[in-house]
């Protein structure tokens, strides 16, 4: 099953590390320094079509991603743990 981050991009629900809010995140020590250690990387795919409000973190294969997403982290993780895509 996969899970629809936005702009059309799909994410493999058992590829999921972790869904976050952006807001609650950024304020935190370990949460400023991820986002622009990803962004360094070059980890991070931008699925949000306007702000960011919540992020997806996924491993596949042993590639971490890290997904922007327009979507509130609750609708996210709802649709997470649904059987429907």
């Amino acid at each position: 099953m996969y899970l629809n981050v936005g702009a059309d991009i799909l994410v493999r629900k058992r590829d999921i590390i972790g869904i976050f809010d952006m807001d609650n995140t950024t304020v935190s020590r370990l949460g400023k320094s991820f986002l622009p250690k990803a962004q360094r990387s070059g980890i991070i795919i931008d699925a949000a079509e306007d702000l960011p409000k919540s992020y997806v973190v996924a491993d596949s294969g042993g590639e971490t991603r890290v997904y922007f997403s327009s979507l509130a982290s609750k609708i996210l993780a709802r649709r997470a743990n649904t059987s429907i895509i």
